[in-house]
């Protein structure tokens, strides 16, 4: 084991001036990167309002419409601890505007795709750009906010994602309903465009912070490899099942490859990721809860939708506005986590917020078919209050224990244990949807009077059903399409609720863990190298 301390911070140099004779402060980089951050955030929740409307439209099936979601979180995870990379040899302005720019045009041909297979082509290709865009953003932060503020920066970089993230289900509904599902990827333009302004008038010159590295193109293709497995397998094992020859494959080549990113990463010339960031505690706890919270997040929010629409069956626009309240307290809460942790470090902020949405969590696996409106909302306040202080927190815990030099690989380390956090919260919590639809449905007809379907029927209509759905067969009359409505709304809810209550531990799990963390304030300590 060898130990190298990262050179000493550069002098403060004088401020740049902005046309205009204004004075470029820390506080105008959070506003250039603003718009570029918020919009891909938003691009990863705004779909799920979508969903049925493209299911509608494109005549995808369940399966499809999770590509839909995961196409866009697989091109963000493969490639952004590469993107991370490239911000620190080749200065974080130029990779973010690139990035910018390509997620503006790949939002359009989204748009004007003619088929599920296109979309979800062009939505990997979106993701690949929002992998260029966020470590950038990040890393442009970390490099102009002291050590003794990041916290405060932190907390108002959260509130952006938070509020983009949680606001998507809102402006989704409100675009479907008045425009169709096309419009939630259009929306994309005018913000980009306001993002490129923007970040050509107020960023600092382009300067790499590790200018002197070299691309580590083995690692590269061991961790892009490595992850692409992960999430292919995640993605395809609610549908094909996880003893599948594929899905044991691609687990297969996730442990193989990633073993061997590990072993080539010991070498102490110049790796891809320092493997030194994670021997301190705070930093690898940090990415255990930031997973965990994405869990939550977007597995909360892919099924709260359905059974929103499917079950209440409220329109798009209806079921953003019942997800304000989580929303509003994201956007709320970040600030004031930023001020406390700047005080009182990221333990008891990220303690106390895996605390609220584990809380909100298991609120909402007690839904059925008549909660009231006031219920939904408070599960939603804790839930979007707690996800928020978690966000904050773990944030920091990794970007703030690493040293600037690093702020690009440690932004994509963190933003990739969120995308592969969502697609593991979709994924398993899919599959505990699917099983428990598929064991519960037959009771359910029997219980209403109808018969019982076979094997095969159930496999066919699993996919509708776990949507929010109901298969009635052609000519059923009124009775019979309610009984069969209300069996399939009973399975989907009896998915739902263990789905959630599994999703609530993994929470409360990660509650325990953050007391491991630690709460001092954030250094530019020395980085090992193993």
């Amino acid at each position: 084991m060898t130990t190298q301390a990262s050179p000493p911070s550069a002098p403060t140099a004088p401020p740049d001036r902005i046309k205009g004779g204004f004075t470029k402060s820390p506080w105008a980089t959070l506003v250039a990167i603003a718009f570029g951050v918020m919009m891909v955030a938003l691009d990863g929740t705004i779909v799920a309002v979508a969903n049925p409307a493209i299911g509608a439209s494109l005549g995808a099936s369940l399966a499809e419409l999770q590509w839909v979601t995961h196409g866009y979180l697989l091109g963000l995870a493969v490639f952004l601890i590469t993107a991370g990379k490239l911000g620190d040899r080749f200065g974080h302005r130029n990779t973010y505007l690139v990035g910018v720019v390509g997620f503006v045009l790949s939002s359009v041909a989204i748009a004007l795709s003619s088929g599920v297979v296109m979309l979800i082509a062009f939505r990997i290709v979106q993701g690949v750009f929002g992998a260029l865009l966020l470590p950038s953003a990040m890393g442009l932060m970390r490099a102009s906010f002291p050590p003794s503020r990041l916290g405060r920066a932190f907390g108002v970089f959260g509130s952006l994602i938070g509020a983009a993230t949680a606001g998507g289900p809102i402006l989704g509904g409100v675009l479907v309903s008045a425009f169709g599902w096309e419009a939630v990827f259009y929306i994309n333009a005018p913000v980009g465009a306001l993002a490129l302004a923007l970040g050509m008038w107020l960023l600092s010159a382009n300067a790499p912070t590790d200018p002197g590295s070299r691309m580590d193109v083995p690692g590269i293709v061991l961790i892009s490899i490595t992850i692409f497995a992960l999430v292919w397998a995640l993605v395809e094992a609610p549908s094909i099942g996880w003893g599948h020859p594929i899905t044991l494959a691609s687990l297969g080549a996730t442990l193989v490859f990633g073993l061997a990113f590990v072993l080539w990463e010991r070498r102490p010339e110049q790796p891809l990721i320092p493997l030194g960031l994670f021997t301190n505690p705070s930093v690898s706890i940090g990415v255990v809860l930031t997973v965990l919270m994405a869990v939550g997040l977007m597995g909360s929010l892919f099924f709260i939708t359905f059974y929103l629409q499917g079950v209440r069956g409220m329109s798009p626009a209806q079921t953003g506005l019942q997800l304000i309240s989580m929303t509003a307290m994201m956007a709320i809460t970040s600030p004031i986590a930023g001020r406390i942790l700047d005080r009182v470090g990221a333990r008891p902020p990220t303690t106390v917020g895996l605390l609220s949405a584990s809380i909100g969590m298991f609120m909402l696996s007690r839904l059925d078919g008549e909660t009231g409106v006031p219920y939904m909302s408070v599960a939603f306040v804790l839930l979007g209050v707690g996800l928020s202080l978690v966000m904050t927190g773990a944030t920091a815990a990794i970007i703030g224990n690493a040293p600037v030099r690093f702020a690009g690989v440690a932004s994509a380390v963190q933003q990739a244990a969120m995308q592969l956090g969502g697609s593991l919260g979709t994924a398993v919590l899919g599959v505990v949807m699917s099983a428990t639809i598929v064991s519960t449905l037959p009771s359910h007809y029997g219980s209403a009077g109808l018969e019982e379907p076979s094997s095969g029927e159930l496999a066919g209509m699993q996919s509708t059903v776990a949507q929010g759905g109901a298969v009635v067969p052609e000519g059923a009359d009124a009775t019979v399409t309610a009984a069969v409505t209300e069996a399939s709304n009973l399975a989907f809810l009896d998915g739902l609720h263990l789905a959630f209550i599994i999703a609530s531990a993994l929470l409360l799990l990660g509650a325990i863990l953050a007391l491991f963390m630690r709460s001092g304030r954030m250094t530019d300590g020395p980085v090992v190298h193993v």
